[in-house]
């Protein structure tokens, strides 16, 4: 098999979370800060060092931006978010985490009174009501037309697809092989590692790889060492895999809980984008935008990592547990 340009997508997952849900006003402006900024004398190491780093490797990203918490806290901070992204001419879509939604006032839905964490929970009309104020709440604030779609923790269902098409939104990247939460009840019936349609909503998985040891494990900044990231993104040029989805977080490069800087994510995101800019004849960093031709039928071999790649990632882990 010839060896071409592999379609590799860095998409980050916007979100802003309270430390729970009790005294949500009195929390708020304080995470708000650490989630959007994540300030510290060192600098702000969350969405402002996520896009210097990319902009100064020339990259585009492909944000999903959780945008329920503006019901209740106001679109200009949303807007904050989005304006940030946009500067650097970044891609944003939507990503929805349903558990704001007993926290608004008028509810959307009779229904929203209690606390459901995931979007499967939910059903085909109220996910498609929840869907619709996502987006309607992003083109209040000037992103529209929205056309990709992400499941908070990855739990879309099968209705989701069905929500997604009614709402006219054509591509979905919820699905993740690795996820419980993820597609239970299509478990069995649709590729969780390739390109497919389904209900005629374009599926684009999360990227799944073996690492040194077998083991099955997400393409995510924060869970792979680079040498793995990188190691899986030559694998899948080699084994002709056409797209290659990972994951980061707006918070992923602080430490969890505070807003320090994680100096080894923050090395790992730095040396990733180095890698894709380095190699730019080799991958294209594309946006929702920028889909390729799937090929129907098509199951390319899953990417692999080294067992020395693998085995430095738990080095990490442990250096990281020791410097707290």
């Amino acid at each position: 098999m010839s060896e071409q340009k592999v379609n590799v997508y860095l998409t980050f997952d916007i979100e802003v979370w309270c430390g729970g849900w009790n005294n949500l006003d009195g929390n708020f402006p304080g995470s708000f800060e650490r989630y959007v900024y994540g300030r510290s004398p060192k600098g702000d190491y969350a969405l402002p060092k996520t896009l210097e780093i990319l902009d100064r490797n020339g990259l585009k990203g492909v944000f999903f931006v959780e945008p329920l918490f503006a019901a209740r806290f106001g679109v200009d901070k949303l807007a904050v978010i989005v304006d940030l992204i946009r500067a650097g001419g970044h891609d944003v879509q939507l990503h929805l985490h349903p558990e704001w939604s007993d926290e608004l006032t008028p509810l959307p839905f009779p229904g929203a009174s209690r606390k459901r964490q995931h979007l499967a929970f939910y059903t085909l009309e109220e996910q498609t009501i929840l869907i619709r104020m996502g987006l309607d709440l992003l083109a209040q604030v000037g992103c529209a037309p929205i056309t990709a779609f992400r499941a908070g923790s990855f739990a879309a269902n099968a209705d989701t697809f069905r929500a997604l098409r009614a709402c006219g939104l054509t591509v979905d990247f919820s699905l993740n092989e690795v996820c419980a939460d993820s597609g239970p009840d299509l478990r069995g019936k649709v590729d969780f590692l390739n390109p497919q349609r389904i209900d005629g909503v374009q599926s684009v998985p999360m990227t799944i790889f073996r690492d040194g040891t077998g083991r099955l494990r997400p393409a995510q900044l924060g869970a792979c060492s680079v040498a793995e990231l990188c190691g899986a993104l030559e694998s899948a040029r080699g084994r002709g895999v056409e797209h290659f989805v990972m994951l980061s977080h707006n918070f992923e490069m602080l430490k969890q809980g505070r807003s320090e800087p994680d100096a080894i994510v923050v090395r790992r995101f730095e040396k990733i984008c180095k890698f894709l800019a380095r190699r730019r004849d080799e991958f294209t960093v594309a946006t929702a935008a920028m889909l390729p031709t799937f090929h129907p039928g098509s199951q390319p071999r899953l990417p692999v990592a080294s067992l020395p790649a693998t085995l430095w990632r738990h080095g990490e882990q442990l250096a990281r547990r020791f410097l707290g």
